[in-house]
């Protein structure tokens, strides 16, 4: 069972559990001003960086400096490619072992898809080091 505490310094009830002191974390308010432009610009970073909380946003960005919101659509599909690569691997060791030949028009494909894994991770590497 929780127990409720009022708070006298800003009036919110915060639950707290039976038998244990209650501690608030953040118990120093800070307030600044902006413009109404700044705080557009700081609700799009926010949404860039994948975070909901302008609090926990504003924050975070104080005290790291930067918030890192790594797009995982191109890591995705990297690990599609290399499912690809991997299944023509074995199809083409299946081949070579049953028939002691391997065919020229497997391993371009198998060619293909290292080029774009290749050119997949030249992207990431690009995109993180702008980080």
């Amino acid at each position: 069972m929780n127990k409720i505490k009022q708070n006298k310094d800003d009036n919110k009830i915060i639950p707290t559990p039976d038998k244990k002191p209650y501690v608030r974390p953040r118990n120093i308010n800070l307030s600044i001003k902006i413009t109404q432009e700044e705080r557009d610009m700081i609700e799009r970073r926010m949404a860039q960086s994948g975070m909901s909380i302008l609090r926990a946003y504003i924050v975070k960005m104080a005290i790291d400096g930067r918030v890192i919101h790594v797009e995982l659509e191109s890591v995705r599909e990297m690990i599609r490619l290399l499912s690809n690569v991997s299944n023509n691997i074995n199809q083409i060791a299946h081949k070579a072992n049953a028939t002691n030949n391997i065919y020229a028009k497997d391993v371009d494909a198998l060619r293909e898809y290292v080029d774009e894994l290749w050119e997949q991770t030249r992207a990431i590497l690009q995109k993180l080091s702008k980080l």
